[in-house]
């Protein structure tokens, strides 16, 4: 599960929130307007403590809002956020134990819509979402994915899936889930869900090491799944899935806990708390140690590129409980600056630079 083995660990703070930097010349500091030119970081939070909040950073002041959904919205985000993605004109964070996705304006933070996410009065409890052509398709725990019409903001269809499904991406024109089955432990899920978004429904469900989390894609046709195993017998692995066939055409034991596909590069977070980068075009590991300048990141959390610029972020998770850190390397792996955001930050969301 995404984060959430670990999210579990934790327990009430006090959220407060200091700015760091690591060079003289970008120093930061706290203001309290939003950012349009930077990008959002979604602060999970502890579990069950209903302190999620999202940090904001500005590339061209140096400054980051702190909780800035709190600032604009006059409320929390609510209990474990998930995932934070902009299509279009809004952006999207999905909060898992709250289960709700708030649609907010991503040059504000304002929210647009609350979209609750409810069987009856049981939680969905979301998880991942992406887009295709107009439609949000979101991921949850009770076994389905939601369809969304961006347009409207109105779920249209809840397609049946796997066990506890993680992470979602669309390839070749189709969505491809990852059906953890993490809360049945130890009978973990070994399946990956693919959709066909046009008659919304499941057309082909393939077999895969137990436990997917993760799933990605690149542009030369690959779908790569990471199944975190069972934890003892079973190893995490690294599956290439070809989008056309759907057949799953390779598997390696990988150790890797984040797995983040930008261009030809998958950057990636290991047991250890080591950043590797794994060649998609080789299909093999190009650099198994992407810092390059003996940063010390204590826990790291999540990681994610921008392809304009070849920057790599990597979240720090801390000791679970405090405020955490997101440090920004170029592409030789050198810290550029860092800063300081929310408990448990999980996912960036990249705007304009």
């Amino acid at each position: 599960m995404k984060n959430l083995r670990l999210s579990t660990l934790l327990t009430a703070t006090v959220l407060s929130l200091t700015l760091a930097s690591c060079h003289k010349d970008k120093q930061v500091n706290l203001v309290t307007t939003p950012v349009t030119d930077g990008f959002y970081v979604l602060n999970q939070g502890g579990f069950n403590d209903n302190n999620s909040s999202l940090s904001a950073y500005s590339y061209a002041s140096k400054q980051v809002v702190a909780d800035i959904f709190l600032s604009a919205n006059g409320r929390g985000l609510g209990d474990t956020g998930n995932d934070i993605e902009i299509y279009g004109s809004k952006m999207y964070i999905v909060v898992n134990v709250s289960s709700t996705i708030e649609v907010v304006d991503p040059n504000t933070a304002k929210s647009i819509k609350q979209i609750k996410m409810f069987n009856g009065t049981v939680a969905r409890e979301p998880r991942d979402v992406v887009f295709y052509k107009g439609n949000a398709y979101v991921t949850s725990y009770d076994g389905t994915v939601a369809v969304i019409d961006t347009a409207s903001l109105a779920v249209t269809k809840y397609i049946t899936v796997g066990r506890n499904p993680e992470q979602l991406t669309v390839a070749n024109g189709k969505i491809y889930v990852a059906n953890s089955g993490g809360l049945d432990y130890p009978n973990y899920d070994n399946t990956v869900s693919v959709i066909d978004p046009v008659s919304a429904t499941v057309t082909k469900t393939l077999t895969v090491v137990v436990n997917p989390q993760n799933v990605t894609a690149d542009a030369n046709g690959n779908v790569y799944v990471l199944s975190a195993g069972n934890y003892s017998t079973i190893q995490s692995s690294l599956e290439v899935i070809d989008d056309n066939a759907d057949v799953v055409k390779s598997q390696t034991n990988f150790d890797a806990a984040a797995f983040t596909v930008i261009g030809s590069n998958a950057y990636y977070i290991t047991s250890l708390g080591k950043v590797g980068v794994y060649n998609t075009k080789t299909q093999s590991i190009s650099n198994a140690a992407f810092i390059s300048d003996g940063t010390a990141i204590t826990a790291p959390f999540a990681i994610t590129s921008d392809a304009s610029t070849g920057e790599v972020f990597v979240t720090d998770a801390k000791d679970y409980v405090s405020n955490g850190q997101v440090f920004v390397f170029d592409k030789t792996g050198k810290k550029e600056y860092a800063i300081t955001v929310g408990i448990n930050p999980g996912r960036i969301a990249l705007l304009k630079k």
